[in-house]
Parts: structure tokens; C-alpha cells; sequence
């Protein structure tokens, strides 16, 4: 199951059952499961905030749109979507064919606005016009007759001639309309109908390219295109009165128009829009246009040359335009003149080079990572409505300006970390400056430099700034009138990570939200809910009342109003409830304000999860799930806070995957131990259905960080994209055991050899486990692991090291390509766990690094590392790979070509699926070896031979 939406009124729900690949469907049902509606293919419901229409897309036959890919069809020809129109109650479906979007306003009443895709065209007539073109035929014989000539010419004229003829030929090839292929023209937008449901008025506009409604539906916009065929035509902006029924054509003229934004009641527009440059012009400055409803037509208020923002920044078209809650302020951004781009040297004559600086504030590739990002990036601008005055609130040196109160404030947040950016390279994160931003003066006023640690932002009225310090490990506001406060001070547990075994600062357990009238703030330890007093005046208080702690539970809050601002005092919450001891759970409702308690709580052997709430009625639907049971969609109508007896009268929508009672399943189950350095730890056993005790089984042990809170989460079997899948496995008469992995400072793998060693003894003891068929599995940190761990012992029979780093010391100076950070952070602060530079502690380095000990290693080892690794560095695995090909050890790579950490694509997901089971099968299971693990395949024969027999 994957879309879940539920009516606004409770009595509706829409959710789709999708396969990893072919034909899913969409299920409409009353919340009763007894009036349901399945559509075959349906997907991206929406449910009108009436609750009485669902409108969804249908998507083309798996088959058509996959036979059409395989005869290399245009996109336009390819098969496309449908709309589907039900009416909830009747359960009639209308389809609208060839519909490329819709859109529904948030609230209101029942209206809608659907987006056609072009009509299919008509190739036939086509090509018999080009056949019997005159035109068509006189150019080709002068063609034929220059070609003849230009052969007589010096090379270099050859060239020139031939772009001519090039231009020529695209010229004189007209179809039937006289449209001209290959000339600069603008895509012409197509149809779009709206529909009002309610009273059955609909309206057609013609040539549409981009369209929206305001939060209430009282207002659409839509950006029309040129007539093509019209050379007088002019590209429109018009603004529908959905309540009127009128529209008014608002703006003519533009070569481009675009983020487009209307107020919550409707009454106000704005946009940006360029119409004074060619097409071909370099620079193009677009400005910013504003209305309201009595308005006959948008009114320019800021341009490049406006006062109130630096002289000569540029409006900027790639920000997003938004108006305040109330309506008498609009947002929109400013961004610095960009560089025009040299079109004077020819191609073949340009340098490309990258420049790394000493002082640059990101190294080279974070810089080109993020070109396009930052070249594109606005700062933020405000328009006073009531004045028409403009201030530009941010600038390159306060580039984020956090809005409060829904843009109704009187002072924002402005951060920066400009100061700070150089020392990413080896922090990762880094601190801030924040700064109150008056909003109609732009005057700034600083809170805090250096901010290390987590900002919240302002409190839901903007009474205050609240963050999480990493120094002082407290959580702190600031406001005007008192400055920094503290105030959670006074609570003796850990407000941060507990369980944290990084050498960095723990990651705090998070803010549940703030009280109405910002009068408190709730925030999380590991277990329990606290109140703070957002002044620090009163002592915090816990209500929960420490029972979370004292009985191993851990509370956290369901926000399932997604508009939802702050808490109301005597509000009802729903809880989820995790046992940390038996890793069952549970749901708990609780009202504000009034004594907390445990007695009647029940928690279930299942993960509950998916939570959603009726926006008018005490409906919720939720999934539960476990390793035998995928996950489902439940009801539930909860009458006060008896959510046990609400939970004894749930409803079962539906239950997806019913083909999994003809496969041999599995089992999962929670098993501890005592490590090596004395401390127990645990992790989870799975197990095929049909086990027998009596019998001894091959064993794979998987293993990431920690994982034994999944004891109750759905495998669905498919094709991984990396590591082994446990329902495959032990459906094909495996075992599979996930330790978890505890750590300490500057010793990542003993750490692992502590863990995963220590679990393999202890499973050695039982008299169902092949001892000599055991195997390790893991990918990037656990192949990190698995490549260690080989080299500490010969217990396993085989082992499997996707994207593994191999040698810290080169892969310390290593980048991340997909971030292009530098990877010394991950040593000195985060996962790598090492503690401190190379040079501070090489030993480290080399005490940690597989490759060092590669000469120890007798276990066949089978590698996964892509040429394209945005990750780990390709040559972390070439480097493993060379030396144990050189000491003449068992060992295979295999690189997936444009494959990023892990496979995307599910041809390469499939193809790696089966090679890894047949390499396990074949050392723990004694099954034939494939030719690619027996004589690899020749370069000569990739594509040809897959090796797979």
C-alpha cells in the first residue's frame, strides 16, 4: 500500500496497492470496507475538501507503455494519462482521456481544474504533405547540386557550407501547417477545463501552459500561450472568480511569466514576468507584477532599478512568491546580476579549469555540486502592501531569513554560516550567526554568534527564537525584552541522544511543539514529554510523569493536522508508544493538562505506523505490520480516550500481498548475548516457516549500525539494491542474524569484531546452525565491517563487501561525490568513528584499515563497487581488489556502469540479486558455481555473455 488519504469528514478512503512492477490500483472505500470501488492502474488521489468527489490519474497498461519504450516512440507518443472522476457514495467512474494533471484547492467547495495533454497528431496527413511538397523537392535538387560543388572546396569552406545547408535543409521542411521543425519557437500550451461539481458549471481555456487555485478556491490563475498559428496573438495571464464566474485577462505580452502566487482569501495576485528581451538575448531581467480583485490589470511594483534592495540586483525569477497569512505583505526574491556567458570565444578555444583556493568558503566540488543551486539562489525581499514600500531582508551576508507567524511578524529570524563554512570540510555541519530581522525597517539585531547546535525557528506568535545548544547540551530562547534564556534546566536526564557513539555532539530528541499563545514548549528525552516554560521562570515538568523511562516506553506525538500551529491546552493527542524492551507497540491518547498514566496501556507485537486523521471527525486510519504480515490499512473511530476499546473495534480495509500464503515465509525473533567486552547486546534471528530443529542450516550474518528496533518491520522480498533481502533468504532455507553494532572512539573495527564475532560464537552453539556454512554480508559501512572482520578471523565461509572503504588514509582525503564534501568529517565526527585527524592519530588509520591486513585473508570475498559512487570512492574497492588479486586471494568485483552507492535501476537490482544468492548458494550451500564465479566473463563478451550459467 502506498498513497493513503483519508476525507476530511472520516467516512472515505482512497489508497492505492502497487507492485514493484506492472499494473497497481487504486481502492476507494467507505470506512466501513463494505462500499469499495477499485480502479484498475488509478493513483494520486485526491479527496475534495467536501468529501463527496475523489479525483485521481490513471495510468497507461504497464505493457503498452513498455512495448512503446521498446519501439523507441517519442515521449508525445507514448501512451498517457487518464483522469478518473468518482462521485463517493455512487461510485460511478467517469475517465477523461489524455490528461497530464489536475489540481483541487485545499478548502472550499467541490471544484477542480484538469490539464490536457495535446491531441495525438494526425502523422498520416503529415508525411503525405511532405512527400508532394514542391518546395520540399526544389530544395533537395539544389541541395544535391551544392554538395557536388562544396566537394571542389577547401575543407575549412566545406564546414561552413555544410551549417548552411543544415540550416537549408530545416528551413524548406515544412509540414502541412507550415510549421517550421527545428526553428526557435514557443511550445504552445494546451486545454484545460474546470469543473464545479456542485453546480455542474464548466469553462474551457485554450492554450494553457501552467495554472493554480488559491488555498480557497475563490480564485485560478492560468498562463496562456501565443496563438502558433496567429502571428497577433499574445501570451495572457488571466485570473478566473471561481465565485463570480468571470475572467479577466490581467497581463498580455510576455515572453515569460511564472511563480505565480494568490492569497489565502483570493483577493490578491502576483508574479513575476520578462517581456522586453529576444529570444536569444544572454540577460534577462524579470520583474515583479502585483493585483488585487478590484484591480483591471497587473501593476509593475519592482524591478532592477527599484529602491529598497541593492542597487542593480535583479528580481529574481526562480524564487518562490508568497503572500503572509493575512494578506498585506508579499515575499519574493532578489538575487545579484549574473555573469554573461562568453559567446565571443569559440568552444574549441575555452579553458576549463576549477581553481581550488585555500580560502574558498567550500572546496571546488561542493562549489560545482551546487552550482546550479547557487547560481539560482534569491534572497529574501518584502513588499509592503499598505505603503508599496520594498526592503530586502536578506543579502550574501545573511542569506536565510526564517519567516514568523505566518509572515504577520515583526521581526524574523535571518542565519548565516559564512564565517563557519570553511571548517565543514572537517566538522561536516557547521555554526551559525542569527540574527531578529525587523521586517519594516530590515534592521538587524544579533542573538547569538556561533550558534553550535539545532535552531527551531520562532514560536507560532513570534514571542520567541528557540534552539537546542550543543555546548551547554540545554534548550534555549531568546525574545527581546529578556534576552537568551534557559530553560530546561533543572532536568537530570539526557535531552540528546543517549545511545550515541560518535565522537561528535549527540543529536537532541526534538521538539513536540508549542502551546497556544506560545505559553510553553514541549520537548523530548529519550523516553518522556517535558513542558517548558519558554521564559525559564518556572522548573520544567514532565508530563508523562517519568513513566516512559520507568517501564522502557517512548512516547512520541502523531501531528496529524498538517495546518496545525501550536497545542491547545486541554487537546486531545494521540502518543505512539515504543516498548524498547520487547520492541512491541502501541497508541495512547491523552488529553493536556490532565494526570498521565500507564494503567490499561497495551502494546502489540506489530510496528503501528502511517498514522492519519479525519480533519472533522475522530476517525484515524493507521497500518500495522510484522515480518509475516505486510503492512495493512486499518479504521478507527475513537469516542473519548478509550483507545483500547477503539482498538478492539478497528476495521480491516485491506490486507495486500494474500499470494504470500503459498511461499514458505519466515520467522523473526529477538535474541540477546553477551559481547566479548562483557556487555550484553541483541539483535534478531530469522527464520525459514518450515524450520526444523532437528536439522542444520547455512547462516548469513547482515549487519548496519543498529537494527534491532525492526524486529516487527514487513520485508517485502524484491530485488535489492544492495544487501541481501531476509524473507528471499530464509524463504530458500537460509538463516539470517542482524547484530546490533556498539561502538566506541577510534576502534570501528574491534568494535565489529566485538559485536558480530561475539553473535557467530554464540549462534555456533546451537545445534541447528552449519558451523562451517556461515557468511557475512554488508554494504558501505557494514562493507566497511565485513572487509575488517576477514581479516580478524577465518570463521566464515564467504563473505560479500558492498562499496567498502578499504584503506582509511586515502579515503580520509577522499569526496563524497554526491555532496562533494570532503570525507575527513566522517573520521573525525561521524560514522567512521576514528576521532581525529591522520595525523593527529595515524595509527588509527592503519589499525582500522582492511588493506593493511589483506595478506591475512582466506575468506572468498565478493565485492559490489559502481563506477559512479557518489559515496564511497570507486577506488576504495579497486584498491581492495588489486592487493588480494595480487596475494592471490578468492575475490570478484563487480562494477554496475552509471550506478551511483547503491543500484538504482531494476535490471541491475535483479541481475545483482541472483549473482550474490549464487555466490552464497554455491559456498554454503554447495550448489554449481556460474561461469562468472568460475572463469569470469572477457571484456570482449560484456553484453553478450552474462556469465549467469
Amino acid at each position: 500500500i502506498q498513497e493513503r488519504v483519508l476525507s476530511n469528514d472520516g467516512k472515505w478512503v482512497a489508497f492505492t496497492v502497487t507492485p514493484q512492477e506492472g499494473d497497481g490500483r487504486l481502492i476507494l472505500s467507505d470506512a466501513t470496507g463494505i462500499n469499495r470501488l477499485e480502479i484498475p492502474r488509478g493513483y494520486n488521489a485526491l479527496i475534495s475538501a467536501d468529501s463527496k468527489w475523489c479525483v485521481f490519474k490513471i495510468k497507461p497498461a504497464f505493457a503498452a507503455t513498455r512495448d512503446a519504450r521498446i519501439k523507441k516512440k517519442k515521449p508525445e507518443d507514448l501512451p498517457k494519462d487518464s483522469l478518473g472522476i468518482v462521485e463517493l457514495g455512487k461510485m460511478s467512474l467517469q475517465k477523461i482521456a489524455r490528461v497530464k494533471s489536475f489540481k483541487m484547492p485545499e478548502e472550499g467547495k467541490s471544484i477542480m481544474a484538469y490539464h490536457t495533454d495535446k491531441p495525438m497528431a494526425d502523422t498520416a496527413k503529415k508525411k503525405m504533405t511532405a512527400l508532394t511538397n514542391p518546395k520540399l523537392d526544389s530544395a533537395n535538387h539544389i541541395i544535391d547540386s551544392l554538395k557536388a560543388l562544396l566537394a571542389k572546396l577547401p575543407e575549412n569552406v566545406q564546414k561552413k557550407y555544410l551549417q548552411d545547408e543544415i540550416d537549408e535543409n530545416n528551413y524548406w521542411y515544412a509540414d502541412a501547417e507550415g510549421d517550421v521543425p527545428g526553428a526557435a519557437t514557443t511550445d504552445e500550451g494546451t486545454q484545460l477545463v474546470l469543473l464545479n461539481f456542485e453546480n455542474n458549471y464548466t469553462k474551457t481555456f485554450e492554450r494553457i501552459a501552467d495554472y493554480g487555485f488559491n488555498k480557497n478556491g475563490l480564485g485560478l490563475w492560468l498562463k496562456a500561450t501565443k496563438n502558433a498559428k496567429d502571428s497577433l496573438s499574445k501570451a495572457l495571464v488571466l485570473w478566473h472568480k471561481n465565485d463570480k464566474q468571470i475572467t479577466d485577462t490581467i497581463f498580455r505580452g510576455f515572453n515569460d511569466a511564472k511563480s505565480f502566487a494568490m492569497d489565502e482569501a483570493g483577493q490578491q495576485m502576483a508574479f513575476v514576468a520578462e517581456r522586453d528581451s529576444s529570444a536569444k538575448s544572454l540577460q534577462k531581467f524579470y520583474k515583479l507584477y502585483y493585483l488585487n480583485a478590484a484591480s483591471d490589470s497587473a501593476g509593475l511594483i519592482a524591478d532592477k532599478n527599484s529602491t529598497g534592495k541593492i542597487d542593480n540586483w535583479q528580481i529574481s525569477p526562480d524564487a518562490e512568491i508568497s503572500f503572509s497569512k493575512s494578506g498585506k505583505r508579499l515575499f519574493f526574491g532578489v538575487a545579484p546580476v549574473q555573469l554573461i556567458k562568453d559567446t565571443i570565444t569559440p568552444d574549441f578555444e575555452k579553458v576549463s579549469v576549477d581553481i581550488w583556493h585555500y580560502n574558498d568558503d567550500y572546496i571546488q566540488p561542493v562549489q560545482l555540486k551546487n552550482m546550479d543551486r547557487e547560481m539560482k539562489r534569491s534572497y529574501t525581499a518584502v513588499y509592503q502592501i499598505s505603503n508599496k514600500k520594498i526592503l530586502q531582508l536578506g543579502d550574501k551576508n545573511l542569506e536565510n531569513i526564517l519567516l514568523a507567524n505566518e509572515g504577520d511578524a515583526d521581526n524574523f529570524i535571518g542565519t548565516t554560516n559564512k564565517p563557519y563554512r570553511i571548517a565543514t570540510q572537517w566538522l561536516g555541519n557547521s555554526k551559525s550567526d542569527v540574527y531578529s530581522v525587523e521586517v519594516n525597517t530590515a534592521n538587524k539585531t544579533l542573538i547569538k554568534s556561533g550558534m553550535d547546535g539545532v535552531m527551531y525557528g520562532a514560536s507560532p506568535n513570534a514571542s520567541y527564537v528557540l534552539w537546542y545548544d550543543n555546548t551547554t547540551k540545554q534548550y534555549n530562547t531568546w525574545n527581546k525584552s529578556n534576552g537568551i534564556r534557559v530553560i530546561s534546566k533543572g532536568i537530570t536526564t539526557a535531552l540528546a541522544d543517549e545511545l550515541n557513539d560518535v565522537p561528535d555532539d549527540a543529536n537532541p530528541y526534538g521538539v513536540m511543539g508549542w502551546e497556544d499563545n506560545d505559553a510553553a514548549v514541549y520537548v523530548y528525552d529519550r523516553y518522556d514529554i517535558w513542558k517548558l516554560d519558554p521564559i525559564g521562570n518556572s522548573a520544567a515538568v514532565c508530563i508523562t510523569n517519568g513513566l516512559g523511562r520507568k517501564n522502557s516506553l517512548r512516547f512520541r506525538y502523531q501531528k496529524l493536522d498538517k495546518d496545525e500551529r501550536f497545542i491547545l491546552p486541554n487537546q486531545q493527542l494521540l502518543f505512539s508508544v515504543f516498548n524498547e524492551k520487547d520492541k512491541t507497540d502501541g497508541v495512547k491518547f491523552h488529553t493536556l493538562g490532565s494526570n498521565f498514566s500507564t494503567e490499561n496501556l497495551q502494546t502489540y507485537p506489530v510496528a503501528i505506523n502511517n498514522f492519519r486523521k479525519a480533519k472533522l471527525a475522530p476517525v484515524y486510519s493507521y497500518s500495522t505490520e510484522s515480518f509475516v504480515q505486510s503492512p495493512d490499512i486499518k479504521m478507527m473511530t475513537v469516542a473519548g480516550a478509550d483507545v483500547a476499546k477503539a482498538m478492539t473495534n478497528t476495521t480491516s480495509l485491506y490486507q495486500p500481498n494474500p499470494q504470500q500464503k503459498s511461499y514458505n515465509w519466515g520467522s523473526a525473533e529477538l535474541m540477546h548475548w553477551k559481547m566479548f567486552d562483557g556487555k550484553m547486546s541483541e539483535g534478531i534471528l530469522y527464520k525459514p516457516e518450515d524450520f526444523d530443529p532437528s536439522k542444520k542450516y547455512p547462516i548469513i550474518f547482515y549487519f548496519y549500525e543498529k537494527n534491532a528496533d525492526n524486529l516487527y518491520n514487513y520485508v517485502a522480498p524484491q530485488p535489492v539494491r544492495a544487501s541481501i533481502n531476509f524473507s528471499y533468504y530464509v524463504s530458500n532455507g537460509y538463516l539470517v542474524f542482524d547484530p546490533n553494532i556498539y561502538y566506541k572512539t577510534g576502534q570501528p573495527g574491534e568494535d565489529a569484531y566485538n559485536s558480530v564475532v561475539s553473535a557467530a560464537k554464540m549462534l555456533a552453539k546451537m545445534p541447528w546452525v552449519d558451523t562451517t556454512k556461515m557468511a557475512i554480508q554488508g554494504h558501505s559501512w557494514g562493507g566497511y565491517q565485513v572487509a575488517y572482520l576477514i581479516t580478524r578471523t577465518n570463521m566464515f565461509a564467504a563473505a560479500e563487501a558492498g562499496a567498502p572503504v578499504a584503506n582509511m588514509t586515502s579515503a580520509y582525503g577522499g569526496i563524497r561525490w554526491g555532496t562533494g564534501l570532503s570525507r575527513q568529517f566522517q573520521y573525525e565526527h561521524t560514522q567512521s568513528r576514528i576521532g581525529a585527524t591522520l595525523w593527529q592519530k595515524p595509527e588509527l588509520y592503519l589499525k582500522n584499515s582492511p588493506l593493511f591486513k589483506a595478506d591475512k585473508i582466506k575468506t572468498p570475498l565478493l565485492m559490489m563497487h559502481n563506477d559512479m559512487d557518489d559515496a564511497v570512492p570507486w577506488y576504495q574497492g579497486i584498491e581492495f581488489y588489486t592487493a588480494l588479486r595480487r596475494l592471490e586471494k578468492k575475490v570478484w568485483l563487480l562494477t554496475y556502469n552509471g550506478e551511483l552507492h547503491g543500484l538504482g535501476e531494476r535490471k541491475n537490482r535483479k541481475d545483482w540479486t541472483i549473482r550474490m544468492q549464487q555466490f552464497f548458494d554455491y559456498y554454503l550451500k554447495g550448489s554449481p558455481a556460474p561461469q562468472w564465479i568460475t572463469d569470469g566473463v572477457p571484456a570482449t563478451e560484456k553484453g553478450k555473455n552474462m556469465g549467469l550459467k
